[in-house]
Protein backbone atom coordinates (compact mmCIF):
# COMPACT_ATOMS: atom_id res chain seq x y z
CA UNK A 1 0.00 0.00 0.00
CA UNK A 2 1.42 3.35 -1.07
CA UNK A 3 -1.77 4.98 0.18
CA UNK A 4 -5.45 4.14 0.47
CA UNK A 5 -5.89 5.02 -3.21
CA UNK A 6 -2.51 3.87 -4.55
CA UNK A 7 -1.50 0.26 -4.12
CA UNK A 8 0.33 -2.55 -5.84
CA UNK A 9 -0.61 -6.20 -5.99
CA UNK A 10 1.76 -9.02 -6.95
CA UNK A 11 0.46 -11.94 -9.00
CA UNK A 12 1.61 -15.15 -10.61
CA UNK A 13 0.22 -16.86 -13.68
CA UNK A 14 1.23 -19.80 -15.87
CA UNK A 15 1.21 -17.33 -18.78
CA UNK A 16 4.38 -15.62 -17.48
CA UNK A 17 7.49 -16.74 -15.66
CA UNK A 18 8.03 -15.21 -12.23
CA UNK A 19 5.95 -12.73 -10.25
CA UNK A 20 4.47 -9.57 -11.68
CA UNK A 21 3.11 -6.34 -10.24
CA UNK A 22 -0.05 -4.41 -11.03
CA UNK A 23 -0.24 -0.86 -9.72
CA UNK A 24 -3.67 0.66 -9.19
CA UNK A 25 -4.80 4.24 -8.59
CA UNK A 26 -8.32 4.67 -7.19
CA UNK A 27 -10.34 7.89 -7.23
CA UNK A 28 -10.23 9.68 -3.88
CA UNK A 29 -13.98 9.15 -3.51
CA UNK A 30 -13.90 5.40 -4.20
CA UNK A 31 -14.39 4.29 -0.57
CA UNK A 32 -16.88 7.03 0.30
CA UNK A 33 -19.49 5.89 -2.23
CA UNK A 34 -19.68 2.07 -2.20
CA UNK A 35 -22.52 2.03 -4.72
CA UNK A 36 -20.68 3.96 -7.42
CA UNK A 37 -18.93 2.33 -10.36
CA UNK A 38 -16.04 3.86 -12.27
CA UNK A 39 -14.50 3.87 -15.75
CA UNK A 40 -11.03 2.36 -16.08
CA UNK A 41 -7.89 3.45 -17.93
CA UNK A 42 -5.21 0.83 -18.48
CA UNK A 43 -1.76 2.41 -18.69
CA UNK A 44 0.91 0.41 -20.54
CA UNK A 45 4.46 1.42 -19.67
CA UNK A 46 7.40 1.54 -22.05
CA UNK A 47 10.49 -0.61 -22.16
CA UNK A 48 12.44 -1.35 -20.06
CA UNK A 49 9.95 -0.01 -17.55
CA UNK A 50 7.62 -1.34 -14.87
CA UNK A 51 4.27 -0.46 -13.26
CA UNK A 52 5.87 2.15 -11.02
CA UNK A 53 6.52 4.29 -14.10
CA UNK A 54 2.91 5.41 -13.67
CA UNK A 55 4.02 7.48 -10.68
CA UNK A 56 5.83 9.78 -13.12
CA UNK A 57 2.51 10.72 -14.72
CA UNK A 58 0.44 12.70 -12.17
CA UNK A 59 -2.51 13.02 -14.58
CA UNK A 60 -3.18 9.29 -14.24
CA UNK A 61 -4.35 9.92 -10.68
CA UNK A 62 -7.67 11.39 -11.66
CA UNK A 63 -10.72 11.33 -9.43
CA UNK A 64 -13.00 10.48 -12.33
CA UNK A 65 -11.52 7.04 -13.05
CA UNK A 66 -9.57 4.01 -11.90
CA UNK A 67 -6.11 3.64 -13.44
CA UNK A 68 -4.50 0.21 -13.74
CA UNK A 69 -0.84 -0.28 -14.73
CA UNK A 70 0.07 -3.92 -15.25
CA UNK A 71 3.62 -5.16 -15.71
CA UNK A 72 4.54 -5.34 -19.39
CA UNK A 73 8.06 -6.68 -18.94
CA UNK A 74 11.37 -5.08 -19.79
CA UNK A 75 10.77 -6.00 -23.43
CA UNK A 76 7.47 -7.87 -23.46
CA UNK A 77 6.09 -5.83 -26.38
CA UNK A 78 2.57 -6.68 -25.22
CA UNK A 79 2.68 -9.89 -27.26
CA UNK A 80 2.48 -13.63 -26.89
CA UNK A 81 6.05 -14.54 -27.81
CA UNK A 82 6.80 -16.97 -30.59
CA UNK A 83 9.51 -18.54 -28.42
CA UNK A 84 8.46 -19.66 -24.95
CA UNK A 85 11.71 -21.41 -24.03
CA UNK A 86 14.07 -18.44 -23.83
CA UNK A 87 15.96 -17.42 -20.70
CA UNK A 88 12.97 -15.28 -19.65
CA UNK A 89 10.62 -18.28 -19.70
CA UNK A 90 6.90 -18.16 -20.44
CA UNK A 91 5.97 -14.86 -22.08
CA UNK A 92 2.30 -14.60 -23.01
CA UNK A 93 1.81 -10.93 -22.22
CA UNK A 94 -1.26 -10.41 -24.41
CA UNK A 95 -3.11 -13.32 -22.79
CA UNK A 96 -2.11 -12.12 -19.33
CA UNK A 97 -3.42 -8.61 -19.90
CA UNK A 98 -6.53 -9.18 -21.98
CA UNK A 99 -7.79 -12.53 -20.67
CA UNK A 100 -6.65 -12.30 -17.05
CA UNK A 101 -5.94 -8.76 -15.81
CA UNK A 102 -9.02 -7.07 -17.29
CA UNK A 103 -11.48 -9.68 -15.95
CA UNK A 104 -9.65 -9.70 -12.60
CA UNK A 105 -10.01 -5.93 -12.24
CA UNK A 106 -13.69 -6.05 -13.19
CA UNK A 107 -14.30 -8.85 -10.68
CA UNK A 108 -12.53 -7.15 -7.77
CA UNK A 109 -13.10 -3.42 -8.22
CA UNK A 110 -16.29 -1.45 -8.85
CA UNK A 111 -15.78 -0.81 -12.54
CA UNK A 112 -18.10 0.08 -15.38
CA UNK A 113 -17.28 -3.10 -17.32
CA UNK A 114 -18.04 -2.04 -20.88
CA UNK A 115 -15.90 -0.76 -23.75
CA UNK A 116 -17.31 2.78 -23.58
CA UNK A 117 -15.89 3.10 -20.07
CA UNK A 118 -12.58 1.31 -20.68
CA UNK A 119 -9.47 2.87 -22.24
CA UNK A 120 -6.01 1.56 -23.06
CA UNK A 121 -3.21 4.10 -23.21
CA UNK A 122 0.52 3.57 -23.51
CA UNK A 123 3.91 5.19 -24.04
CA UNK A 124 6.69 3.99 -26.36
CA UNK A 125 6.54 0.17 -26.31
CA UNK A 126 3.24 0.61 -24.47
CA UNK A 127 2.03 2.87 -27.28
CA UNK A 128 2.36 -0.15 -29.56
CA UNK A 129 0.45 -2.22 -27.01
CA UNK A 130 -2.34 0.34 -26.66
CA UNK A 131 -3.11 0.43 -30.37
CA UNK A 132 -2.62 -3.28 -30.89
CA UNK A 133 -4.79 -4.29 -27.93
CA UNK A 134 -7.60 -2.06 -29.18
CA UNK A 135 -7.32 -3.84 -32.53
CA UNK A 136 -7.12 -7.27 -30.89
CA UNK A 137 -10.13 -6.68 -28.67
CA UNK A 138 -12.42 -3.91 -29.87
CA UNK A 139 -15.04 -5.48 -27.60
CA UNK A 140 -12.94 -4.49 -24.57
CA UNK A 141 -11.62 -1.01 -25.37
CA UNK A 142 -13.59 1.95 -26.63
CA UNK A 143 -10.64 4.33 -26.31
CA UNK A 144 -7.02 3.92 -27.38
CA UNK A 145 -4.14 6.39 -27.30
CA UNK A 146 -0.52 5.90 -28.29
CA UNK A 147 2.12 8.26 -26.96
CA UNK A 148 5.24 8.06 -29.17
CA UNK A 149 4.52 4.43 -29.91
CA UNK A 150 6.36 2.03 -32.18
CA UNK A 151 3.17 1.57 -34.14
CA UNK A 152 4.36 0.82 -37.67
CA UNK A 153 6.32 -2.41 -38.12
CA UNK A 154 6.60 -1.55 -41.80
CA UNK A 155 9.42 0.83 -40.83
CA UNK A 156 12.83 -0.87 -40.61
CA UNK A 157 13.83 1.50 -37.81
CA UNK A 158 10.90 0.36 -35.65
CA UNK A 159 11.78 -3.29 -36.24
CA UNK A 160 15.38 -2.48 -35.39
CA UNK A 161 14.25 -0.96 -32.09
CA UNK A 162 12.41 -4.18 -31.19
CA UNK A 163 15.48 -6.24 -32.10
CA UNK A 164 17.67 -3.97 -29.98
CA UNK A 165 15.50 -4.72 -26.95
CA UNK A 166 15.65 -8.47 -27.63
CA UNK A 167 19.43 -8.43 -27.98
CA UNK A 168 19.88 -5.78 -25.25
CA UNK A 169 22.00 -3.78 -27.66
CA UNK A 170 22.11 -0.79 -25.34
CA UNK A 171 24.27 1.21 -27.72
CA UNK A 172 21.64 0.90 -30.43
CA UNK A 173 19.10 2.55 -28.14
CA UNK A 174 21.34 5.40 -26.99
CA UNK A 175 19.93 8.87 -27.36
CA UNK A 176 19.11 12.00 -25.48
CA UNK A 177 16.08 10.44 -23.84
CA UNK A 178 14.57 7.36 -22.28
CA UNK A 179 11.12 5.83 -21.96
CA UNK A 180 11.93 5.02 -18.32
CA UNK A 181 11.66 7.80 -15.71
CA UNK A 182 15.10 8.74 -14.47
CA UNK A 183 16.82 5.81 -16.18
CA UNK A 184 18.95 7.81 -18.57
CA UNK A 185 19.60 6.94 -22.19
CA UNK A 186 21.27 3.54 -21.66
CA UNK A 187 18.67 1.48 -19.83
CA UNK A 188 19.03 -2.30 -19.47
CA UNK A 189 16.52 -4.47 -21.35
CA UNK A 190 17.41 -7.62 -19.45
CA UNK A 191 18.74 -11.00 -20.60
CA UNK A 192 19.56 -11.43 -24.28
CA UNK A 193 17.05 -13.52 -26.22
CA UNK A 194 16.96 -14.72 -29.81
CA UNK A 195 16.19 -12.03 -32.38
CA UNK A 196 13.22 -14.17 -33.48
CA UNK A 197 11.91 -14.64 -29.94
CA UNK A 198 8.98 -12.24 -29.94
CA UNK A 199 7.64 -11.95 -33.48
CA UNK A 200 9.71 -14.49 -35.38
CA UNK A 201 12.06 -13.59 -38.21
CA UNK A 202 12.08 -9.84 -38.98
CA UNK A 203 13.42 -10.28 -42.51
CA UNK A 204 11.04 -9.80 -45.47
CA UNK A 205 12.29 -12.80 -47.43
CA UNK A 206 9.90 -15.55 -48.60
CA UNK A 207 7.29 -14.22 -46.15
CA UNK A 208 9.55 -15.06 -43.19
CA UNK A 209 8.32 -11.91 -41.43
CA UNK A 210 4.64 -12.81 -41.69
CA UNK A 211 4.04 -12.48 -37.93
CA UNK A 212 5.47 -8.94 -37.90
CA UNK A 213 3.04 -8.09 -40.69
CA UNK A 214 0.09 -9.77 -38.96
CA UNK A 215 0.63 -7.83 -35.70
CA UNK A 216 1.54 -4.52 -37.33
CA UNK A 217 -0.87 -1.91 -35.89
CA UNK A 218 -0.45 0.21 -39.02
CA UNK A 219 -1.70 -2.51 -41.37
CA UNK A 220 -5.01 -1.29 -42.89
CA UNK A 221 -6.72 -4.59 -42.12
CA UNK A 222 -5.88 -4.15 -38.44
CA UNK A 223 -6.74 -0.46 -38.41
CA UNK A 224 -10.17 -1.27 -39.86
CA UNK A 225 -10.97 -2.94 -36.52
CA UNK A 226 -10.86 0.51 -34.90
CA UNK A 227 -13.91 1.76 -36.77
CA UNK A 228 -15.86 2.33 -33.55
CA UNK A 229 -12.93 3.22 -31.31
CA UNK A 230 -11.88 6.66 -30.07
CA UNK A 231 -8.26 6.77 -31.32
CA UNK A 232 -5.64 9.39 -30.41
CA UNK A 233 -1.98 9.59 -31.44
CA UNK A 234 0.67 11.79 -29.81
CA UNK A 235 4.29 12.28 -30.88
CA UNK A 236 7.16 14.73 -30.78
CA UNK A 237 9.96 14.90 -33.35
CA UNK A 238 13.03 16.29 -31.60
CA UNK A 239 15.32 13.28 -31.17
CA UNK A 240 16.21 10.15 -33.14
CA UNK A 241 13.49 7.95 -31.64
CA UNK A 242 10.80 10.60 -31.96
CA UNK A 243 11.76 11.15 -35.59
CA UNK A 244 10.57 7.63 -36.31
CA UNK A 245 7.57 7.67 -33.96
CA UNK A 246 6.42 10.76 -35.85
CA UNK A 247 6.69 8.91 -39.17
CA UNK A 248 4.82 5.95 -37.70
CA UNK A 249 2.06 8.14 -36.27
CA UNK A 250 1.71 9.98 -39.56
CA UNK A 251 1.40 6.70 -41.43
CA UNK A 252 -1.31 5.48 -39.08
CA UNK A 253 -3.21 8.77 -39.24
CA UNK A 254 -3.15 8.79 -43.07
CA UNK A 255 -4.42 5.21 -43.25
CA UNK A 256 -7.17 5.85 -40.71
CA UNK A 257 -8.28 8.84 -42.79
CA UNK A 258 -8.35 6.68 -45.92
CA UNK A 259 -10.53 4.17 -44.08
CA UNK A 260 -12.86 6.96 -42.98
CA UNK A 261 -12.11 6.31 -39.30
CA UNK A 262 -12.01 9.50 -37.21
CA UNK A 263 -8.95 10.03 -35.01
CA UNK A 264 -7.09 12.74 -33.14
CA UNK A 265 -3.44 13.44 -33.94
CA UNK A 266 -1.21 15.68 -31.83
CA UNK A 267 2.33 16.32 -33.08
CA UNK A 268 3.93 18.59 -30.50
CA UNK A 269 7.23 18.83 -32.39
CA UNK A 270 9.91 20.28 -30.14
CA UNK A 271 7.50 20.34 -27.20
CA UNK A 272 7.15 24.11 -26.91
CA UNK A 273 3.39 23.91 -27.44
CA UNK A 274 3.01 21.16 -24.84
CA UNK A 275 5.06 22.08 -21.78
CA UNK A 276 8.13 24.13 -20.78
CA UNK A 277 9.64 20.86 -19.51
CA UNK A 278 9.21 19.05 -22.82
CA UNK A 279 11.87 19.32 -25.53
CA UNK A 280 10.07 16.99 -27.93
CA UNK A 281 12.15 14.00 -26.82
CA UNK A 282 11.30 10.38 -26.09
CA UNK A 283 11.01 10.81 -22.33
CA UNK A 284 8.57 11.28 -19.49
CA UNK A 285 9.29 15.00 -19.54
CA UNK A 286 7.06 14.89 -22.63
CA UNK A 287 4.97 11.79 -21.94
CA UNK A 288 3.65 13.19 -18.64
CA UNK A 289 2.35 16.51 -20.04
CA UNK A 290 1.03 14.72 -23.12
CA UNK A 291 -1.04 12.43 -20.89
CA UNK A 292 -2.20 15.50 -18.96
CA UNK A 293 -3.27 17.05 -22.27
CA UNK A 294 -5.20 13.90 -23.19
CA UNK A 295 -6.98 13.09 -19.93
CA UNK A 296 -9.64 15.85 -20.23
CA UNK A 297 -10.62 14.38 -23.61
CA UNK A 298 -10.91 10.92 -22.06
CA UNK A 299 -12.93 12.22 -19.11
CA UNK A 300 -15.35 13.94 -21.48
CA UNK A 301 -15.71 10.75 -23.50
CA UNK A 302 -16.36 8.70 -20.36
CA UNK A 303 -18.95 11.26 -19.18
CA UNK A 304 -20.67 11.26 -22.59
CA UNK A 305 -20.99 7.48 -22.38
CA UNK A 306 -23.17 7.91 -19.29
Amino acid sequence: MHSATDFTITVTTPQLAGTHKIRIFLPSGYAADPAKRWPVAYFLHGGPGNPDDAAAVPALRDDSMITVTPDGGLKGWYANWVMQNTVVGAANWRTFHLDQVVPFIDANLRTLPDRSHRAVIGVSMGGYGALRYAENRPDLFGHSVSFSGGIDFGLPAIRAAVLATELNVIGAMRGASSSVPGAGPCADYGPVVDSDAIFGSPYPVFNADHIWNEVNPADPANLARLANTDVTLYTGNNDTIEHFTEIAANNVKIRLDRLGIPSRYVDYGNGASLSPACAGTHSYTCFAPAVADYVPHLKAAFAAAG
